[in-house]
Protein backbone atom coordinates (compact mmCIF):
# COMPACT_ATOMS: atom_id res chain seq x y z
CA UNK A 1 0.00 0.00 0.00
CA UNK A 2 1.37 3.39 -0.82
CA UNK A 3 0.65 6.26 1.53
CA UNK A 4 2.49 9.23 -0.68
CA UNK A 5 -0.18 9.96 -3.26
CA UNK A 6 -2.78 11.36 -1.38
CA UNK A 7 -1.58 15.17 -1.66
CA UNK A 8 -5.94 16.95 -1.52
CA UNK A 9 -5.86 18.89 1.68
CA UNK A 10 -8.28 17.25 3.80
CA UNK A 11 -12.07 18.65 3.67
CA UNK A 12 -12.77 22.57 2.86
CA UNK A 13 -11.10 25.10 4.82
CA UNK A 14 -9.78 22.71 7.27
CA UNK A 15 -8.80 23.88 10.75
CA UNK A 16 -5.35 24.03 12.32
CA UNK A 17 -4.65 20.53 14.19
CA UNK A 18 -6.17 19.80 17.50
CA UNK A 19 -9.01 22.48 17.40
CA UNK A 20 -12.56 20.83 17.69
CA UNK A 21 -14.02 19.32 14.85
CA UNK A 22 -17.08 17.51 15.70
CA UNK A 23 -19.19 18.16 18.73
CA UNK A 24 -22.03 15.95 19.89
CA UNK A 25 -23.76 17.78 22.90
CA UNK A 26 -26.88 15.55 24.43
CA UNK A 27 -27.61 13.55 21.72
CA UNK A 28 -30.72 11.39 22.39
CA UNK A 29 -32.72 9.38 19.60
CA UNK A 30 -35.35 7.64 20.46
CA UNK A 31 -37.42 4.80 18.71
CA UNK A 32 -41.41 5.45 20.26
CA UNK A 33 -40.61 4.32 23.41
CA UNK A 34 -37.24 2.83 23.29
CA UNK A 35 -34.22 5.19 23.97
CA UNK A 36 -31.46 3.81 21.90
CA UNK A 37 -29.25 6.83 22.39
CA UNK A 38 -29.16 9.02 25.40
CA UNK A 39 -27.33 12.15 26.28
CA UNK A 40 -23.99 11.33 24.75
CA UNK A 41 -21.87 13.91 24.31
CA UNK A 42 -18.62 13.22 22.40
CA UNK A 43 -15.77 16.06 20.29
CA UNK A 44 -13.91 14.73 17.77
CA UNK A 45 -10.24 17.08 17.50
CA UNK A 46 -8.26 17.53 14.03
CA UNK A 47 -5.75 14.62 13.82
CA UNK A 48 -7.17 12.63 16.08
CA UNK A 49 -8.58 9.04 15.86
CA UNK A 50 -11.08 8.20 18.24
CA UNK A 51 -12.82 5.35 19.17
CA UNK A 52 -16.50 4.18 19.52
CA UNK A 53 -16.76 0.94 21.53
CA UNK A 54 -19.57 -1.21 23.22
CA UNK A 55 -21.53 -4.50 23.68
CA UNK A 56 -24.09 -5.05 20.92
CA UNK A 57 -27.40 -3.09 20.65
CA UNK A 58 -25.27 -0.52 22.69
CA UNK A 59 -26.52 2.69 20.32
CA UNK A 60 -23.24 2.81 18.68
CA UNK A 61 -24.21 2.85 14.36
CA UNK A 62 -27.53 4.39 15.61
CA UNK A 63 -25.59 7.18 16.85
CA UNK A 64 -23.17 7.34 13.56
CA UNK A 65 -26.44 7.64 11.89
CA UNK A 66 -27.20 10.95 14.25
CA UNK A 67 -24.15 12.55 12.82
CA UNK A 68 -24.47 12.08 9.84
CA UNK A 69 -27.96 13.23 9.24
CA UNK A 70 -29.65 9.38 8.68
CA UNK A 71 -31.22 9.94 11.89
CA UNK A 72 -32.70 13.48 13.23
CA UNK A 73 -31.92 13.47 17.21
CA UNK A 74 -34.57 13.60 19.47
CA UNK A 75 -32.66 15.62 21.53
CA UNK A 76 -29.35 17.42 21.27
CA UNK A 77 -27.45 18.86 18.39
CA UNK A 78 -24.40 17.84 16.36
CA UNK A 79 -21.97 20.56 14.71
CA UNK A 80 -18.76 20.56 12.71
CA UNK A 81 -16.64 23.10 12.50
CA UNK A 82 -18.76 25.11 14.55
CA UNK A 83 -22.35 25.14 12.62
CA UNK A 84 -24.81 23.03 13.20
CA UNK A 85 -25.20 19.44 10.36
CA UNK A 86 -28.40 19.62 8.69
CA UNK A 87 -30.61 16.58 8.78
CA UNK A 88 -29.35 15.58 5.27
CA UNK A 89 -26.71 12.95 4.32
CA UNK A 90 -25.99 14.76 1.50
CA UNK A 91 -25.45 17.91 2.96
CA UNK A 92 -23.24 16.37 5.74
CA UNK A 93 -21.48 15.21 3.06
CA UNK A 94 -20.60 18.77 1.31
CA UNK A 95 -20.08 19.76 4.46
CA UNK A 96 -17.41 17.59 5.21
CA UNK A 97 -17.96 14.71 6.69
CA UNK A 98 -17.90 11.20 5.36
CA UNK A 99 -19.05 7.92 6.84
CA UNK A 100 -18.36 3.63 5.53
CA UNK A 101 -21.40 1.05 6.41
CA UNK A 102 -21.09 -1.90 8.94
CA UNK A 103 -22.52 -4.20 5.79
CA UNK A 104 -21.00 -3.00 2.40
CA UNK A 105 -22.79 -0.67 0.38
CA UNK A 106 -20.75 -0.49 -3.08
CA UNK A 107 -22.03 -0.36 -6.63
CA UNK A 108 -21.40 -4.37 -7.40
CA UNK A 109 -21.95 -3.78 -11.51
CA UNK A 110 -19.91 -1.17 -11.39
CA UNK A 111 -15.97 -0.65 -11.85
CA UNK A 112 -13.70 -0.04 -8.89
CA UNK A 113 -12.48 3.22 -10.59
CA UNK A 114 -16.50 3.92 -11.23
CA UNK A 115 -17.21 3.55 -7.59
CA UNK A 116 -14.45 5.99 -6.10
CA UNK A 117 -15.77 8.58 -9.12
CA UNK A 118 -19.47 8.87 -7.43
CA UNK A 119 -18.02 9.58 -4.22
CA UNK A 120 -16.49 13.01 -6.20
CA UNK A 121 -20.28 14.10 -7.27
CA UNK A 122 -20.25 16.50 -3.72
CA UNK A 123 -17.29 18.14 -4.92
CA UNK A 124 -18.25 19.16 -8.62
CA UNK A 125 -20.71 21.85 -10.14
CA UNK A 126 -21.33 20.15 -13.18
CA UNK A 127 -25.58 19.73 -13.41
CA UNK A 128 -27.94 17.85 -15.46
CA UNK A 129 -27.47 20.04 -18.72
CA UNK A 130 -23.90 19.94 -18.54
CA UNK A 131 -23.51 16.20 -18.25
CA UNK A 132 -26.65 15.63 -21.58
CA UNK A 133 -24.21 18.36 -24.00
CA UNK A 134 -21.10 16.99 -22.80
CA UNK A 135 -18.82 20.34 -23.17
CA UNK A 136 -15.52 21.33 -22.13
CA UNK A 137 -16.23 21.95 -18.88
CA UNK A 138 -17.97 18.67 -17.93
CA UNK A 139 -15.43 16.89 -19.67
CA UNK A 140 -12.67 19.07 -17.48
CA UNK A 141 -14.68 18.45 -14.32
CA UNK A 142 -14.39 14.38 -15.16
CA UNK A 143 -10.93 14.03 -15.80
CA UNK A 144 -10.02 15.64 -12.59
CA UNK A 145 -12.14 13.07 -10.80
CA UNK A 146 -10.96 10.37 -12.88
CA UNK A 147 -7.57 11.63 -11.87
CA UNK A 148 -8.62 11.80 -8.28
CA UNK A 149 -10.01 8.75 -8.01
CA UNK A 150 -6.75 6.88 -9.76
CA UNK A 151 -4.90 8.83 -6.52
CA UNK A 152 -7.15 7.32 -3.85
CA UNK A 153 -7.22 3.94 -5.99
CA UNK A 154 -3.40 4.01 -5.40
CA UNK A 155 -3.33 5.62 -2.08
CA UNK A 156 -5.18 2.50 -0.78
CA UNK A 157 -3.43 0.05 -3.32
CA UNK A 158 -5.99 -0.82 -5.91
CA UNK A 159 -5.13 1.11 -8.92
CA UNK A 160 -4.06 -1.95 -10.55
CA UNK A 161 -7.35 -3.51 -10.27
CA UNK A 162 -9.58 -0.34 -11.42
CA UNK A 163 -11.25 -1.54 -14.74
CA UNK A 164 -12.57 -4.47 -12.65
CA UNK A 165 -15.97 -4.68 -11.48
CA UNK A 166 -16.47 -4.12 -7.78
CA UNK A 167 -18.17 -7.44 -6.95
CA UNK A 168 -14.91 -9.45 -7.96
CA UNK A 169 -13.07 -8.09 -5.51
CA UNK A 170 -12.14 -10.09 -2.46
CA UNK A 171 -14.18 -8.61 0.79
CA UNK A 172 -10.62 -7.11 2.03
CA UNK A 173 -10.31 -4.90 -0.86
CA UNK A 174 -13.68 -4.34 -0.88
CA UNK A 175 -13.52 -2.74 2.74
CA UNK A 176 -10.95 -0.90 0.97
CA UNK A 177 -12.88 0.52 -1.78
CA UNK A 178 -15.27 1.57 0.37
CA UNK A 179 -12.82 3.70 2.40
CA UNK A 180 -11.48 5.16 -1.02
CA UNK A 181 -14.89 6.16 -2.09
CA UNK A 182 -15.60 7.76 0.89
CA UNK A 183 -12.19 9.66 0.80
CA UNK A 184 -13.18 10.21 -2.68
CA UNK A 185 -15.42 13.63 -1.21
CA UNK A 186 -12.40 15.25 0.37
CA UNK A 187 -13.81 15.04 4.10
CA UNK A 188 -12.07 16.12 7.26
CA UNK A 189 -14.08 13.68 9.21
CA UNK A 190 -13.72 10.24 7.96
CA UNK A 191 -16.53 8.05 10.22
CA UNK A 192 -15.64 3.71 9.60
CA UNK A 193 -18.39 1.22 11.15
CA UNK A 194 -16.68 -1.52 12.37
CA UNK A 195 -14.39 -1.56 8.90
CA UNK A 196 -11.96 -4.92 10.31
CA UNK A 197 -15.50 -7.03 10.44
CA UNK A 198 -15.25 -10.31 9.02
CA UNK A 199 -11.22 -9.86 8.05
CA UNK A 200 -8.12 -12.11 9.24
CA UNK A 201 -5.62 -10.64 11.40
CA UNK A 202 -3.21 -9.65 8.36
CA UNK A 203 -6.14 -7.59 6.55
CA UNK A 204 -6.89 -6.01 9.82
CA UNK A 205 -2.93 -5.02 10.07
CA UNK A 206 -3.06 -3.24 6.68
CA UNK A 207 -6.53 -1.56 7.64
CA UNK A 208 -4.71 0.02 10.96
CA UNK A 209 -1.87 1.22 8.89
CA UNK A 210 -4.17 2.62 6.09
CA UNK A 211 -6.41 4.31 8.84
CA UNK A 212 -2.83 5.90 10.51
CA UNK A 213 -2.00 6.87 6.80
CA UNK A 214 -5.53 8.58 6.49
CA UNK A 215 -4.87 10.51 9.67
CA UNK A 216 -1.08 11.25 8.69
CA UNK A 217 -2.98 13.24 5.74
CA UNK A 218 -4.91 15.64 7.99
CA UNK A 219 -8.27 13.86 8.39
CA UNK A 220 -9.33 12.67 11.29
CA UNK A 221 -11.16 9.38 12.09
CA UNK A 222 -14.09 8.17 14.30
CA UNK A 223 -14.43 4.44 13.90
CA UNK A 224 -16.89 1.60 15.82
CA UNK A 225 -14.79 -1.62 16.45
CA UNK A 226 -15.20 -4.98 18.36
CA UNK A 227 -11.67 -6.01 18.06
CA UNK A 228 -10.63 -4.60 21.09
CA UNK A 229 -6.65 -4.59 20.09
CA UNK A 230 -7.06 -3.43 17.17
CA UNK A 231 -8.95 -0.12 19.08
CA UNK A 232 -6.66 0.75 21.37
CA UNK A 233 -3.72 0.13 19.36
CA UNK A 234 -4.84 2.50 16.67
CA UNK A 235 -7.45 5.31 18.40
CA UNK A 236 -6.12 8.52 20.68
CA UNK A 237 -8.87 8.22 22.90
CA UNK A 238 -11.83 5.56 22.77
CA UNK A 239 -15.45 6.37 23.94
CA UNK A 240 -17.88 3.02 25.69
CA UNK A 241 -21.67 3.05 25.05
CA UNK A 242 -23.66 0.77 27.17
CA UNK A 243 -27.52 0.63 26.85
CA UNK A 244 -27.28 4.04 24.71
CA UNK A 245 -25.47 5.68 27.47
CA UNK A 246 -21.84 7.22 27.43
CA UNK A 247 -19.98 4.51 30.41
CA UNK A 248 -16.45 6.42 29.79
CA UNK A 249 -14.27 7.95 27.49
CA UNK A 250 -10.50 8.10 27.77
CA UNK A 251 -7.08 6.75 26.47
CA UNK A 252 -6.37 2.85 26.75
CA UNK A 253 -5.38 1.92 29.44
CA UNK A 254 -8.25 4.41 30.95
CA UNK A 255 -11.06 1.96 29.63
CA UNK A 256 -9.54 -1.13 29.78
CA UNK A 257 -8.68 -0.87 33.75
CA UNK A 258 -12.68 0.62 34.45
CA UNK A 259 -14.12 -1.94 36.27
CA UNK A 260 -17.60 -1.06 34.54
CA UNK A 261 -16.10 -0.88 31.28
CA UNK A 262 -15.08 -5.06 31.71
CA UNK A 263 -18.40 -5.37 34.04
CA UNK A 264 -20.76 -4.69 30.47
CA UNK A 265 -18.66 -6.87 28.39
CA UNK A 266 -18.93 -9.83 30.96
CA UNK A 267 -22.60 -9.23 31.63
CA UNK A 268 -22.17 -8.50 35.15
CA UNK A 269 -24.23 -5.33 36.65
CA UNK A 270 -22.31 -2.72 38.25
CA UNK A 271 -24.05 -0.24 40.74
CA UNK A 272 -25.70 2.84 38.68
CA UNK A 273 -25.20 0.44 35.34
CA UNK A 274 -27.69 2.05 32.79
CA UNK A 275 -31.11 -0.09 33.00
CA UNK A 276 -30.11 -1.27 36.43
CA UNK A 277 -33.21 0.64 38.19
CA UNK A 278 -35.34 -1.25 35.63
CA UNK A 279 -33.25 -4.37 36.21
CA UNK A 280 -34.01 -4.16 39.75
CA UNK A 281 -37.88 -3.57 39.25
CA UNK A 282 -37.77 -6.85 37.48
CA UNK A 283 -36.65 -8.54 39.89
CA UNK A 284 -38.42 -7.07 42.49
CA UNK A 285 -41.38 -8.14 40.65
CA UNK A 286 -40.40 -11.84 40.02
CA UNK A 287 -39.66 -11.65 43.72
CA UNK A 288 -43.05 -10.76 44.75
CA UNK A 289 -44.99 -12.92 42.48
CA UNK A 290 -42.63 -15.90 43.64
CA UNK A 291 -43.51 -14.94 47.43
CA UNK A 292 -46.91 -14.52 46.61
CA UNK A 293 -47.51 -18.10 45.12
CA UNK A 294 -45.82 -19.67 48.40
CA UNK A 295 -47.80 -18.19 50.70
CA UNK A 296 -51.16 -20.48 50.42
CA UNK A 297 -49.06 -23.44 50.86
CA UNK A 298 -47.22 -22.09 53.68
CA UNK A 299 -50.78 -21.02 55.41
CA UNK A 300 -52.21 -24.54 54.77
CA UNK A 301 -48.76 -26.10 56.40
CA UNK A 302 -49.10 -24.22 59.36
CA UNK A 303 -52.63 -25.17 59.86
CA UNK A 304 -51.88 -28.93 60.06
CA UNK A 305 -54.77 -29.79 57.62
CA UNK A 306 -53.65 -30.97 54.80
CA UNK A 307 -54.65 -34.18 53.15
CA UNK A 308 -52.87 -37.21 55.26
CA UNK A 309 -53.35 -35.02 58.70
CA UNK A 310 -56.69 -34.39 58.53
CA UNK A 311 -59.11 -37.02 60.21
CA UNK A 312 -61.12 -39.13 58.40
CA UNK A 313 -65.17 -39.93 58.67
CA UNK A 314 -66.79 -43.14 57.80
CA UNK A 315 -70.09 -42.95 55.46
CA UNK A 316 -73.16 -43.93 57.39
CA UNK A 317 -73.92 -46.83 54.92
CA UNK A 318 -70.58 -48.56 55.81
CA UNK A 319 -71.04 -48.01 59.76
CA UNK A 320 -70.89 -51.60 61.88
CA UNK A 321 -74.81 -51.72 63.02
CA UNK A 322 -74.84 -52.63 66.54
Amino acid sequence: MTTDTLTTPAGPGAPAPGTPLLQASGVTMRFGGLTAVNNVDLTVNTGEIIGLIGPNGAGKTTFFNCLTGLYVPTEGTVTYQGAVLPAKPFKVTQAGIARTFQNIRLFPNMTVLENVIVGRHCRTRQGLLSALLRGPGFRRSEAESRERAMELLAFVGLDGKADHLARNLPYGEQRKLEIARALASDPGLLLLDEPTAGMNPQETRVTEELIFAIRDQGVAVLVIEHDMRFIFNLCDRTAVLVQGQKLVEGDSATVQSDERVIAAYLGTPFEGAPGADEAAEVAAAEEHAAGAAAEPATGAASDGTTEDSAPRTTPASQEDPK
